[in-house]
């Protein structure tokens, strides 16, 4: 197992071949190097790729765009708790905008450093569609029923918010889907009604649905997210 001086070495030889005058623990860095009138190259040596040396790879950002964090090349089978190339590691150094090298101190000099990731800034591809799904959830949402980081709870989404409402409108009795459509409580109610899938409702005829003994026992799990008072609505269209 090397140190972090073993690092040091491979890599100084690396940039010096590259035109670099390379100089070591410049205030408080591990590596530093320049060429010419470019921006400094810094390069933090670490035994492994830890949360420690992204945290110092993140600190030499405000020094320079071009930070490289160095790390041994494991030879053979062994696994890492995280490796240099794992694409995960790969992708956070990316999103940081910081570079990534491995050393090799036993290898020949030419061999003993590979740049796995140069350092650019990262500019996310946005996803429109998921962005628009996030935005549709949050505006179809009435109030806020869920708490934040909790874990094994049924989420309130605006679906099962609008299947309440459907299973509200069928709490007294069989009801024609137009006439549920016609409240203007849930417009895409067919929809809900045919998938059904919280197995609240009953299909009684062809365009006549009923509240399943599921659905009513869910008007009262969820009697606090209603939004609406709940009250069966008067209408001509109700079934005796």
């Amino acid at each position: 197992m090397p140190s972090e001086a073993d690092l040091y070495a491979p890599v100084k030889r690396f940039l010096e071949r590259q035109g670099y005058d390379v100089k070591g623990e410049v205030r408080g860095c591990d590596l530093v190097a320049r060429r010419g009138e470019e921006p400094l190259v810094i390069v933090e040596l670490k035994l492994r790729f830890n949360l420690a040396l992204v945290l110092q790879g993140v600190e030499r950002l405000a020094l320079s765009d071009a930070v490289y964090l160095a790390v041994p090349r494991r030879v053979g089978n062994r696994r890492e708790a995280a490796s240099p190339d794992d694409r995960t590691v790969r992708k956070l150094c990316r999103r940081l905008g910081l570079g990534l090298m491995t050393v090799n101190p036993a290898a020949p000099i030419d061999r003993a450093v590979e740049i796995v990731l140069d350092p650019l800034p990262y500019r996310p591809r946005q996803n429109k569609r998921r962005a628009a799904l996030l935005l549709g959830e949050h505006a179809r949402r009435v109030g806020d029923h869920n708490t934040g980081g909790v874990r094994g709870v049924r989420i309130v989404t605006a679906y099962r918010q609008e299947a309440l409402r459907c299973a509200q409108l069928l709490e007294g009795g069989g009801m024609r889907v137009r006439a549920m459509r016609a409240t203007g409580r849930v417009p895409n109610v067919g929809k809900i009604l045919i998938d059904d899938v919280y197995g609240w409702f009953r299909r009684v005829e062809r365009g006549v649905y009923e509240l399943s003994p599921n659905g009513r026992q869910a008007l009262e799990s969820y009697a606090h997210v209603l939004d609406l008072p709940r009250v069966v609505p008067k209408h001509a269209n109700r079934l005796a």
